[in-house]
């Protein structure tokens, strides 16, 4: 493994090894025990869009294991203003660190950046391409909770189409043989691409536009916010904006082993009644980025 860069690198024994390793990393993430296994490495951390967990993540994970981080959280006080290209940033930055850990507004931007670094690029989302780092931790979560990977049937729900962690998380589930439903507005449908994946693969479930009427057959219910930041047209984003939303009311409607997740942040897709019931898990799933990042930087920075 040199690079994360897209789920489609990623067969099924190299994210079960993944996993298995994140489940051992726990203890450490958790501030119950140390680990030295990265010191004297340090970790790039360049975000060129906005990030709260992905960022904060990396760098908790870094530092529980015992190296450090150096980068930046936006671009606005970095030579970019001045017309620096990407490559010659990724070029620079792979000088002084052992990894980079690369957020980009631009599809493609993290395989590009591959092209003009020494070290291991990790993609923490490139536009509205993919985020194979919160899928990783997206399985770990649903095998916490359901103890299994297979034999699932998961609703995506929300912006398909501009959201790129559930174009990863489709294809990651679709290795593992479980069906998938895609729920969402009309105008923001899952990308051709990956539903013909889906189809070709025969775990297509139903494709439609209200979580109601998949909601009775669900075993986890993935829901993601619309990305207003993706609309070229404001006046599209506030026809949808608002449009679903996952309350106790819909909760009742389906399987009480039933969880739900969510890449976060959330806007107003999840009523905050729900953050106390049992069904939901996306506090928790936030909080498993740091184990699962923890392995990916010790598997590609030589401490395993």
């Amino acid at each position: 493994m040199r690079h994360v860069i897209t789920v489609h690198d990623f067969p099924v024994e190299k994210i079960i090894e993944v996993l298995d390793h994140a489940e051992e990393m726990l203890p450490v993430a958790r501030g119950e025990a140390t680990s030295d296994l990265l010191r004297g490495k340090i970790l790039a951390c360049i975000f060129y869009e906005p990030s709260t967990r992905t960022r904060l993540s990396f760098e908790t994970a870094m530092q529980r294991l015992g190296g450090g981080v150096i980068g930046f959280a936006g671009a606005e006080a970095t030579s970019v203003v001045k017309g620096e290209t990407l490559a010659d940033t990724i070029r620079m930055v792979s000088g002084y660190a052992d990894a980079v850990v690369l957020r980009h507004p631009r599809e493609g931007a993290a395989r590009l950046a591959t092209e003009f670094s020494g070290v291991p690029i990790l993609n923490a989302g490139d536009g509205a391409g993919q985020h194979p780092t919160q899928t990783l931790l997206d399985l770990f979560t649903i095998r916490k909770e359901t103890g299994r990977l297979e034999g699932l049937t998961i609703s995506l729900v929300g912006d398909l189409r501009y959201g790129r962690t559930v174009h990863s998380l489709a294809i990651a589930l679709s290795k593992f043989g479980n069906t998938i439903n895609l729920v969402s507005p009309e105008g923001l449908e899952m990308p051709s691409e990956v539903v013909s994946y889906l189809k070709g693969k025969g775990l297509l479930g139903k494709a439609c536009h209200s979580p109601e009427e998949v909601i009775s057959g669900t075993d986890i219910l993935y829901a993601t916010r619309i990305q207003k930041e993706r609309f070229p047209d404001l006046v599209e984003y506030e026809r949808v904006a608002g449009l679903y939303r996952v309350d106790p009311a819909l909760l009742s409607q389906g399987p009480e082993s039933m969880i739900v997740m969510h890449p976060l942040p959330r806007v107003n897709e999840i009523a905050s009644e729900v953050d106390e019931m049992p069904q939901a898990k996306y506090f928790q799933q936030a909080f498993n980025g740091v184990p699962v990042r923890m392995a990916l930087l010790s598997m590609l920075m030589g401490g395993k």
